[in-house]
């Protein structure tokens, strides 16, 4: 009935993930050099904690806009931002592999929640037509009255004008049209780019040397998705604890290697140059996706009473 993350950058594919934050929105301006320089005076991208400061905001929001529509409703427990840094195309950060592996000590811990959601446990309760009115207050219905987003590379997705969710997003970013073109372009400008940078001759040299470091360590992979592809072979009929710690041990390897070589790097640098066409072509957007997140943080500081 809900959602358990932020909707901030993910759905991209893993490369563009890991290497590049978001990007933008919708719209033509004037002058496409003019649109890349607006994009990038007219302020940030927010951060992980700032996502879900805002996120935290809009919960408390459709709290309130279904308590009007007369139904209960829990806030959201929300992840981390130490949660959301491991997903990618390689992992970088050795501290955090070692912590989470790739990551299912999270996936386990958010499941966990999501499971004992007390809002899946109180809309199944309700009788058959509030449970109908408890989905279309919170999520509209989707034959009614629809917003539509162009995606960037061909493509539409629409969502329902009418709804708690709509409305709490409306309230934080000022426009909730206007904030949700932009945001799904911003969330789907990634995927231009990603096969680029994958399949680009220097991240083929990169992947070489971090794949012989892997050997190095033990591991005789050829890239970064090869792991994940063998980690369940690798930890059938294991105990929670041995799965993880090969999962962990794998995942700390990667990290290292990736930033010991030139991979990290790389794809980063890969990642900027690929982009800054696309920042260019939707600089407008860009640029309205910055300025309306960083009002719905600061509105999002007022509704909660907290800052990051």
């Amino acid at each position: 009935m809900k959602r358990m993350y932020a909707s901030t950058c993910a759905g991209v594919m893993a490369v563009a993930a890991l290497l590049a934050g978001c990007t933008a929105a919708t719209g033509t301006g004037p002058d496409p050099a003019h649109r890349a320089v607006e994009a990038e005076s007219a302020g940030r991208e927010l951060s992980a904690a700032e996502e879900l400061l805002v996120q935290r905001a809009e919960q408390l929001l459709v709290k309130e806009c279904m308590e009007e529509a007369g139904f209960s409703y829990w806030a959201d427990v929300l992840p981390t931002p130490d949660d959301l840094r491991g997903g990618g195309y390689v992992l970088t950060d050795a501290a955090w592999a070692k912590r989470n592996g790739y990551g299912s000590p999270v996936r386990e811990r958010l499941q966990r929640l999501q499971r004992d959601d007390p809002n899946h446990t109180y809309a199944n309760a309700l009788p058959e037509n509030e449970r109908g009115r408890y989905s279309r207050a919170l999520g509209g219905d989707s034959s009614s009255s629809m917003v539509t987003a162009a995606l960037p590379g061909g493509g539409t997705v629409g969502i329902p004008r009418d709804s708690c969710l709509s409305d709490a997003k409306g309230r934080l970013y000022g426009d909730f049209e206007a904030w949700y073109r932009a945001d799904r372009t911003v969330t789907h400008l990634a995927r231009l780019y990603a096969a680029e940078v994958v399949e680009d001759g220097r991240t083929a040299t990169a992947l070489g040397a971090w794949s012989a470091c892997m050997r190095e360590a033990g591991h005789d992979y050829v890239d970064p998705p090869s792991v994940r592809d063998d980690l369940p072979s690798r930890t059938e009929g294991l105990t929670g604890d041995q799965a993880f710690a090969v999962e962990a041990e794998l995942a700390v390897a990667e990290a290292r290697c990736a930033t010991r070589t030139p991979l990290a790097e790389t794809l980063r640098a890969l990642t900027a140059e690929y982009r800054a066409p696309l920042m260019t072509e939707y600089g407008d957007d860009v640029a309205a996706h910055r300025r309306m997140g960083l009002a719905a943080l600061a509105r999002a500081e007022d509704i909660t009473g907290t800052t990051v």
